[in-house]
């Protein structure tokens, strides 16, 4: 698919079984993050190509919607096996889009989108689509059926781990979809396109269109034939979704920010924990929805946490995603990287003691949107570097008091989406954990395991992906007495 010495030509759309050419004819430079060069071209697609991607959707949907499990597990199957052969291909459509390390990209950013592709086949393969809620009433039985035509906008940082979570419980349900990528990031959805046209999916059921979110995503979310959103992205960008899906009373699932607060506890082991919440900042240049970019340390241990967290720090490279090793890259877009920069010199302006980093690109870099590792001591919650996303390799470090305190800090904040907790004592650790208003609460560093739900509390969204959570998101409930 990609051609690293030429430009990217990926003008075509994918509705109704084929790539076709688009309404409109403007187009969108893809840039490489790390040279600031175009390396693609995509088209902005318009109201006209969601009509025409819709309509398809929802002419394929009746046919779909009533194919056997075992057919649908086929098809999945065949996706599953594409993907596998082709996953280079993936790694670095992902690497030169959005500028994932490629070791990263390989492992991490391309693997999970197959690892939850088998992992939606396992929970799919025992889903139970009707039962009895009562025994006592035979009569009455309650149905899971599809909801119908599914918009997905989906983002670009980790862009094959959502189209994921999106098009695979949707499809595999019976649900038929039009997929809006980020249009930083496309070159990976076209890619995946090109997987579900080789699987030979029905015409209809999977239809791309790229596009700028004002444009596109607003004649998706708007759609009078579109019956559900699924949108992960920034919180300001889902309540846009929100409301353009409300005057036709569409089902919204929303996965959006975070600013996830990591409670170090005085008992934990210190450097294992400061050095796993540093690293875990960090990854993917602090570009996850789900970072622990809160560190909060019991005082009696702070001074140490942050020698600790500054010499850790130290120690990450920044370099070229086309090389090999475990370096960070560049910020995936030139808004985001003046964001960063923008969020970095406000945390020093409002008394920050800046630790590691701050402004400005890292030593020997002129060009690409890399910027420096950045670490932050003596924050209080009312910093706007503890109050904001800055989605970047930032790090605020902050002390509390005692277990009240720690609670208090990491539950002032209008996000919920994870959560995670360093300490010796197992009770306080699931005390704390009931306690924090949290999709999801890690220990010790303990992984979420594979088809576990993903999502979060308040204005991190609404819904859940991943898992049977995941089907469930795109599936109606019908009430069958008699």
């Amino acid at each position: 698919m990609l051609q690293t010495n030429a430009m990217i030509d990926k003008r075509s759309f994918y509705i109704d079984g084929q790539w076709v050419q688009p309404e409109g004819g403007n187009t969108i430079a893809v840039i490489n993050p790390a040279t600031e060069k175009a390396i693609a071209v995509i088209t902005a697609g318009s109201a006209a190509d969601i009509d025409r991607a819709v309509a398809a959707a929802r002419r394929a949907f009746d046919g779909w919607s009533r194919t056997s499990r075992e057919e649908r597990i086929g098809y999945l199957e065949k996706i599953a096996t594409i993907y596998g052969r082709r996953m280079d291909e993936m790694a670095q459509a992902i690497s030169l889009e959005m500028g994932a390390p490629i070791k990263l990209s390989r492992e991490s950013q391309a693997f999970v989108g197959l690892s939850h592709l088998k992992a939606f086949i396992r929970a799919f393969r025992s889903y139970e689509f009707e039962h009895v809620p009562d025994p006592e009433r035979p009569e009455q039985r309650i149905v899971h059926e599809p909801i119908g035509v599914c918009g997905l906008i989906t983002p670009w940082n980790w862009p094959m781990n959502q189209i994921a979570l999106k098009v695979i419980p949707a499809i595999a349900v019976g649900c038929t979809v039009v997929l809006k990528p980020s249009e930083i990031a496309p070159l990976s959805a076209m890619l995946f396109a090109e997987f579900v046209h080789e699987a030979g999916l029905p015409a209809g059921v999977f239809n791309l269109v790229n596009g700028e979110g004002v444009v596109v995503g607003e004649a998706l979310s708007s759609h009078p034939d579109v019956d559900m959103m699924s949108f992960t992205g920034s919180t300001r960008a889902g309540t846009a979704v929100s409301r353009a899906a409300a005057a036709t009373v569409k089902r919204v699932s929303l996965e959006l920010g975070g600013k996830s607060p990591n409670i170090v506890f005085a008992d934990a082991d210190l450097p294992a924990a400061i050095r796993r919440g540093v690293l875990h900042c960090f990854e993917n240049t602090g570009q996850s929805c789900n970072a622990p970019t809160r560190m909060l340390v019991e005082r009696s241990v702070y001074d140490e946490a942050v020698r600790i967290a500054a010499a850790v720090g130290a120690e990450v490279a920044v370099d070229d995603p086309a090389k090999e090793g475990d370096h960070i890259g560049p910020l995936s877009s030139a808004t985001q990287f003046e964001k960063v920069q923008s969020m970095v010199e406000k945390g020093a302006a409002e008394g920050a003691r800046v630790v590691l980093g701050g402004a400005g690109r890292p030593e020997g870099f002129d060009r690409g949107y890399f910027v420096r590792p950045t670490i932050f001591a003596d924050v209080n919650n009312d910093m706007t570097i503890a109050r904001e996303e800055v989605f970047g390799p930032v790090l605020a470090m902050i002390p509390f008091e005692d277990e009240e305190d720690a609670v208090r800090i990491a539950n002032d904040t209008v996000y919920g989406l994870s959560a995670y907790i360093q300490t010796g004592s197992p009770d306080r650790a699931q005390r704390v954990a009931r306690r924090l208003r949290a999709g999801m609460v890690q220990i010790n560093g303990t992984s979420r395991a594979p088809g576990t739900p993903f999502g979060g509390y308040k204005q991190s969204g609404i819904g859940r992906e991943g898992g049977k959570w995941g089907l469930e998101d795109f599936l109606e409930v019908k009430l069958v007495s008699g």
